[in-house]
């Protein structure tokens, strides 16, 4: 095909119009995400103000593209013949990503992507990544997160040592099938950059009832005090819960 050719003339338009709107597109998504909160359960906090200003910076870009684009369309294009296959199909690939976002809500991670990613509901006060944290002895136990409790059992994992305390804890529920069913599992994810390195941390909760009454990925409110039992010969700390109070997923699910 010759380079004057109408048609391939044509196709190079087309493709850089798609261009265009990719690059538009990816712009209104980081500003969707950051309007509606998806980033929340998408990146870390701290990479929120970077991925709005991509996004502004997305958008500016795109439309100078595309006025860039509509002054020269009457100007004769200097091209050389290349395979446009390869092409086409990035920028397909790149605009159907976007659309994607934007018609698609990302949810939350569940107890299977939990269970999956390590937490083991016989086991759950073990913490499945290693983090460096300081010991926050200053937080009053009323006050404390389950991150919280789980970090600090990290530098200080006797049970015992916080026997009695009381515990205010939000989380979703899994359903420990090793443990009797009067105990369920309360768990949440941390988050360091992005969901794809999220992990869980859990605690063990015992009540009066059945676990089957709180659906497993409901989230709940948790209040009781601590305890110190033996479940599957190993010595855990436990929420002895007084009180289970049905709640919302936080805005904010890793951190909150």
């Amino acid at each position: 095909m010759s380079t004057k050719s109408p048609n391939f003339r044509s196709s190079i338009l087309r493709k850089s119009w798609l261009d265009v709107l990719a690059v538009i597109a990816w712009g209104i998504l980081f500003i969707k995400y950051t309007i509606d909160g998806t980033l929340y359960i998408l990146i870390h906090p701290s990479y929120f103000t970077l991925a709005t200003v991509t996004g502004i910076c997305l958008i500016i870009v795109g439309l100078l593209q595309g006025w860039r684009l509509y002054s020269s369309t009457s100007q004769p294009l200097e091209v050389q013949h290349v395979n446009l296959l390869p092409q086409w199909l990035t920028t397909m690939l790149l605009l159907g990503t976007a659309i994607a976002g934007l018609i698609i809500t990302p949810r939350l991670f569940t107890s299977h992507t939990a269970i999956q990613r390590g937490v083991s509901p016989a086991e759950a006060v073990t913490v499945t990544r290693k983090q460096t944290q300081s010991f926050r002895s200053t937080i009053k136990p009323e006050s404390k997160t389950l991150v919280d409790w789980v970090r600090t059992l990290n530098n200080y994992p006797e049970p015992d040592a916080y026997t009695g305390q009381k515990v205010n804890i939000k989380g979703f529920v899994l359903h420990p099938k090793e443990l009797p069913n009067n105990y369920l599992t309360i768990a949440r994810f941390v988050i360091t950059c992005c969901a794809a390195d999220a992990y869980p941390v859990a605690l063990s909760v015992k009540f009066t009832g059945d676990r089957l009454t709180y659906t497993q990925d409901s989230w709940l409110q948790v209040k009781g005090k601590m305890i110190t039992e033996t479940l599957n010969g190993k010595r855990q700390l436990v929420i002895l819960a007084t009180e289970l109070q049905p709640t919302s997923a936080p805005k904010n699910p890793y951190q909150d």
